[in-house]
């Protein structure tokens, strides 16, 4: 483990007659071991979670293994956040005897130091800072199992409406043991949010007080957790900020959560429209699943709410001149109408959507439309420019329009922009899926709109904040919440005022957020808001490519390989960076060889498996809030792909050349390193220091020749 979660062995392994040779196992990194050597292996770590008010209670089940043909005596360290204390130890398995204690950082450090200096392996020292759990010796049997249980309490700082828990685990790309969270939490007041930026989280809320999630993962990365506490029937927000020197001031992510509607106001009614392809591609299963999916979709809706169905082919059909309310009659209606659609003719993509945005909606209505297509535009304006400019100019009442592209026949462009411009998402139905899942899966997603038309304005001085993404922000449906990140310069609290629609009128609320407790620990602020920035950056260069045309694309392109050097973050269009012959110093030639991808296959390629996998790559860049630290993404051929020659650490990254890891500013350097540092020093424990005060001894954890940029010098550690 460690010092937070990721459970350290120390197993020893005890021969008869033979001195003792030392073995350190790893369950977040790796085992540390004589070659010829069957170690004790991690083979699951379960992380069970509960808190209540600010107190935290963490219990880790280790799972190990000796593969080997003798019992293995092992000694045990679990790493832990300092201020931890211990509740309780226990082994299961064999005949498993022990007992163990808390040692503090300094004492750990210690520990840690003595094992590099015979191992000369720092993976450890990724754990400096943190206070630790030392077993005794105890035997896990030949061929056979054991389990561990440690448990350990810690108080959880506010930041004002916010807590946070984080749970260190090893960065190195290389780990895969499979870990297992589950999480319990109670608390005294309303919890607004539950977001987690490292990990993809699945949340439930059984009530205002409680909130239960889950994740299963191979990935690294510390595990963090955050929460709103609603403490009045306001909007909730806070502000997690880096600091960075260089530009000035640093990147912030706001969360913001709207308050609880109150129990006597009436909420906000949808509109939806839905807009369905009945062309010839569709016939068979297509259009049984499309017809399916709308029923589900008008009987989903609320007794008052309002819909509407259009049609087309090269023609188009309304079910009403205007949008209806939901009632006993309009749906026995609307079911007669959809079961009668039959196939035939083209695709009019462009007429179908513009009737469906000039409807006047229904008044005190959030304005929704579902768009359903499997081809291309292929009868009336087909020029992939003009239904965009039709939708931009077309949409007085700002209807969202949420598209489904039902196989990959389609220009996953325009619907992904069709979508983006109108604050909605687009979704992609591959062959193999279900069409009605999918709409379904959305629909259930628009309930109980809780914030509509949100606009962001900075106060005082608007020109200290920059870059902010997402811009339009999106609608807050129940359940959501705004996560916004952004750039900022200075050191002056940040002032913003945040607008919208909500069941009882138009609002406006006021947040003051100071940036004292910026911190590099909050690295992954940095490294989010440049994933999202090459999302947006990236989406920009595919839409020059529509109807066939070309652009000049040297400034996109060049900041795109700037923010992807610099942090890591690459994607299909730059994952040549990572390639053993890629000079990361040559900025324009990676920027020309990038501009060649992009024109080739962003810009060009606007149908087909691998215009849909481009699609779905940017969509979960652009809108997810989780780290990437695999950098996975599908290629053309709809098959996931990782690089782990590519280590992000910090808000910057090391590409692994030659055997060793350089850091993206060591390379851009370009000169010979200014000293080497051999593992186990004096000079080394002194660097070790430093990089635990900057908050970069993860790097520690890699293995082979580390090259990087160190307070203005360049350090090869050997």
């Amino acid at each position: 483990m460690k010092a937070s979660f990721a459970a350290l062995l120390l197993a020893t392994a005890a021969a008869a007659q033979t001195a003792r040779m030392p073995v350190w196992i790893s369950p977040n990194t790796r085992i540390i071991a004589p070659p010829a050597r069957q170690s004790v292996q991690v083979t699951q770590v379960d992380a069970r979670i509960d808190i209540a008010g600010q107190i935290a209670v963490t219990t880790l089940d280790i799972a190990l293994r000796n593969p080997s043909n003798r019992p293995q005596e092992s000694e045990l360290l679990v790493p832990v956040p300092q201020g931890a204390v211990l509740k309780a130890f226990a082994f299961e398995g064999g005949n498993a005897e022990g007992t163990a204690r808390l040692l503090p950082r300094d004492e750990a450090r210690r520990i840690y130091d003595s094992i590099v200096a015979q191992t000369r392996d720092p993976a450890l020292l990724e754990f400096v800072g943190d206070a630790v759990v030392k077993s005794s010796v105890f035997p896990v049997p030949a061929n056979g199992t054991q389990k561990v249980r440690v448990t350990y309490e810690r108080l959880l700082e506010a930041d004002g409406a916010r807590l946070d828990y984080v749970l260190p685990r090893s960065e190195a790309v290389e780990y895969a043991v499979p870990w297992k969270f589950s999480m319990h939490v109670k608390s005294t007041s309303r919890i607004a949010s539950v977001y987690s930026p490292s990990h993809e989280i699945a949340v439930k809320q059984p009530n205002d007080r409680e909130a239960t999630l889950s994740c299963v993962t191979k990935d690294p990365g510390a595990f963090r957790v955050s929460f709103l506490r609603e403490t009045k029937d306001e909007m909730t927000a806070s502000l997690l900020a880096y600091p960075d020197p260089k530009i000035g001031g640093g990147y912030f992510l706001v969360m913001i959560a709207p308050p609880k509607p109150k129990a006597d106001a009436a909420p906000i009614k949808r509109e939806v429209t839905l807009v369905i392809d009945r062309s010839g591609s569709m016939a068979g299963p297509k259009l049984d699943q499309v017809k399916a999916a709308a029923l589900q979709v008008v009987e989903g809706l609320n007794d008052g709410e309002g819909f509407n169905l259009v049609v087309y082919n090269e023609a188009v059909e309304m079910f009403a001149a205007q949008p209806v309310l939901k009632n006993a009659e309009t749906i026995k209606q609307a079911r007669d109408y959809i079961s009668a659609l039959r196939v035939s003719g083209g695709t009019n993509i462009h007429d179908s959507v513009v009737e469906a945005l000039r409807q006047k909606p229904l008044e005190g209505m959030l304005p929704i439309v579902l768009f359903l297509t499997d081809g291309l535009p292929t009868i009336g304006q087909t020029s992939e420019k003009a239904i965009r400019e039709a939708v931009a100019k077309g949409n007085p009442h700002q209807r969202r329009v949420f598209t489904f592209g039902v196989g990959v026949d389609v220009n996953t462009p325009l619907l992904s922009r069709i979508a983006r411009e109108t604050r909605a998402s687009a979704e992609f139905v591959l062959p193999k899926e279900d069409v009605e899942v999918k709409v379904s899966r959305v629909f259930d997603r628009l309930r109980g709109p809780l914030l509509t038309k949100p606009v962001l304005r900075v106060l005082d001085d608007p020109n200290r904040v920059s870059d902010l993404i997402p811009s339009p922000l999106p609608d807050v449906f129940e359940g959501e919440q705004i996560l916004l990140s952004g750039t900022y310069r200075g050191e002056a609290p940040l002032h913003f005022e945040l607008t919208g629609s909500t069941a009882t009128g138009e609002r406006k609320f006021d947040f003051t957020f100071d940036l004292d407790k910026a911190s590099t620990a909050n690295a992954f602020v940095a490294r989010l808001w440049a994933s999202n920035k090459i999302a947006v950056l990236s989406e920009a260069i595919r839409d020059l490519g529509a109807d066939g045309a070309t652009a000049n694309t040297t400034e996109l392109v060049g900041e795109i390989v700037r923010l992807s050097t610099q942090f890591g973050i690459l994607t299909e269009y730059t994952a040549f960076l990572a390639e053993e012959g890629t000079p990361l110093a040559a900025a324009p030639a990676n920027a020309a060889r990038a501009a060649t991808v992009y024109s080739d296959k962003a810009m060009k390629i606007r149908s087909g498996a691998a215009s849909v996998s481009q699609s779905e790559n940017l969509k979960k860049t652009a809108e997810s809030k989780q780290l990437n630290v695999r950098n996975r993404f599908l290629d053309e051929k709809m098959q996931a792909v990782e690089i782990t020659s590519v280590q992000q650490c910090q808000a910057g990254a090391l590409f692994n050349k030659g055997n060793r890891w350089t850091d993206s500013a060591a390379a851009k350097a370009e000169r010979a390193p200014d000293r080497t540092v051999e593992i186990g020093s004096a000079e080394f424990g002194r660097l070790v220091d430093e990089l635990a005060a900057d908050n970069r001894q993860g790097l520690l954890a890699l293995r082979g020749e580390v090259l990087v940029e160190h307070r203005g010098q360049l350090v090869l550690i050997r």
